[in-house]
């Protein structure tokens, strides 16, 4: 393995991370372990729990993984008995975490070589990490937990691994700001001195290293403006300042749905889909649940997918509302080029962002014969900022929860994509007044949902 982590829990222990649904923590870091492979195959996780310690082969087995590990995670573990076991049995273990357990297990957390995560002398590295680790958890999602683990393995793992995804998060160093002054230096003193753009980088600069992909975005659609815009379009996106990079993820990688209505899914079908309930609504689809943290909880979700004017050009909008960091409800529009890929119901996005361009890859995941749900997963990457991203979102022509007998099928398309239903967010759909939606005249055919398959049954 490239880096070998042991987890331990409690055996029945409920997780926080379930949200509507009640899930174990024991189930939970088990689908951890899965998605801890989507990142690298050499990363392996261990699952073990309290009852486990207590029995004797099971603790055999328990010892070998310790001995081989470099990090311990603990979690909703109190038996006495247990504890002592495990704090016998991990004492060489450089990194050891706990949450939700019994104090004397949380008295040995320690962080690799910066000393006890508990100890009045911890280094500013272990203060910042073990802060940073703390807010990751907090948050009881399955991404931030993701990110925990990742942390874990990039800043303790005695092998020296280096997540790639984490490459965001190391220092630029003073060549960066030379690189920022030298090249967009106007755009620099334009941002500063504007309150709103200032207000978006004092945000930015607030945000944990730790956490630049939920933090970094809530902070930016707060605060957004053409001066933010110029801002990162200069420094990011067209110089590169901070030499980052980031490539869209290869896993998970579900597969799109082969057919629909009993024929073989075609790219024109496909597009279709997509397009939904546009013509007879005024959007072609409405997010209920989405699984990433950063983009899909925000309230009020339309998707807008239209053809564009040229030959097999097509374009989609989203619209949703945020909350923003001042308690202000603002709503927000993004402008997508779609492009087919090579297999039907798959697509390349690509999206200027705030200055910044986002390259996606979507797979039209299941949809129903009726377009009464359609589930859509992504993977993502803004290359200037090296960020990479995945997520689905499940959507329904009016926003409400698709129907109970529906239930299995959705579940087993969200395993597909490496999904499990306690991971996602339900999108608050319940104060949605003002939404600007309607289709742009300057980019879409003159009847955008003209091969709609819900306009074409009405036809």
């Amino acid at each position: 393995p490239t880096a070998r982590l042991v987890a331990v829990v409690g055996d029945g222990a409920v997780s926080r991370l379930g949200r509507d649904l009640e899930v174990t923590s024991e189930a939970v870091l088990h689908h951890m372990a899965r998605r801890l492979t989507f990142v690298d195959p050499g990363f392996q996780l261990d699952v073990y729990t309290d009852t486990d310690l207590l029995d004797s082969e099971s603790l055999k087995a328990f010892r070998k993984c310790a001995a081989a590990a470099d990090i311990v995670y603990v979690e909703g573990l109190h038996s006495a008995e247990a504890a002592g076991i495990l704090a016998k049995n991990t004492a060489q273990v450089p990194t050891f975490v706990a949450f939700d357990s019994a104090p004397e297990l949380h008295a040995l957390n320690r962080l690799g070589g910066l000393l006890s995560a508990n100890s009045g002398r911890k280094s500013s590295r272990a203060q910042e990490l073990s802060a940073s680790i703390q807010t990751l958890w907090d948050r009881h999602s399955s991404d931030d937990l993701v990110s925990l683990l990742l942390v874990l393995i990039d800043a303790f793992y005695i092998g020296a691994v280096q997540v790639p995804r984490l490459d965001s998060l190391r220092a630029s160093g003073p060549l960066a700001l030379a690189r920022m002054i030298t090249k967009c230096g106007p755009q620099i003193f334009a941002c500063v001195n504007d309150p709103e753009c200032k207000a978006a980088l004092d945000c930015l600069q607030s945000c944990s290293p730790t956490d630049q992909v939920v933090c970094s975005y809530r902070c930016i659609v707060s605060h957004e403006s053409q001066l933010l815009e110029d801002f990162s379009l200069c420094i990011l996106q067209k110089h590169n300042c901070l030499g980052k990079s980031a490539e869209i993820p290869e896993l998970p990688n579900p597969p799109p749905m082969g057919s629909h209505r009993g024929q073989p899914l075609t790219h024109d079908t496909a597009e279709a889909l997509f397009i939904g309930w546009l013509g007879k609504e005024e959007w072609s689809w409405r997010v209920v649940a989405g699984q990433n943290a950063a983009y899909d909880q925000f309230p009020c979700q339309y998707q807008i997918f239209y053809r564009g004017k040229a030959k097999r050009s097509m374009w989609y909008d989203p619209v949703f509302q945020v909350r923003t960091l001042d308690g202000r409800v603002v709503w927000r529009r993004r402008h997508y080029r779609v492009r087919r890929a090579e297999v039907p119901g798959t697509f390349h996005f690509s999206v200027l962002d705030n200055g910044v361009i986002s390259k996606e890859f979507w797979r039209i995941v299941d949809v129903p014969d009726d377009l009464s749900w359609a589930l859509f997963a992504y993977s993502g990457a803004a290359s200037a900022a090296g960020q990479v991203y995945t997520g689905a979102v499940l959507c329904t022509p009016d926003g409400l929860w698709p129907a109970p007998s529906q239930e299995e099928r959705i579940n087993r398309a969200l395993r597909l994509s490496g999904i499990e239903p306690w991971e996602l967010f339900r999108v608050d759909n319940s104060c949605c007044q003002g939404m600007p939606l309607g289709v742009p005249e300057k980019d879409a055919a003159s009847n955008p949902a003209e091969q709609s398959l819900v306009m074409a049954q009405t036809a």
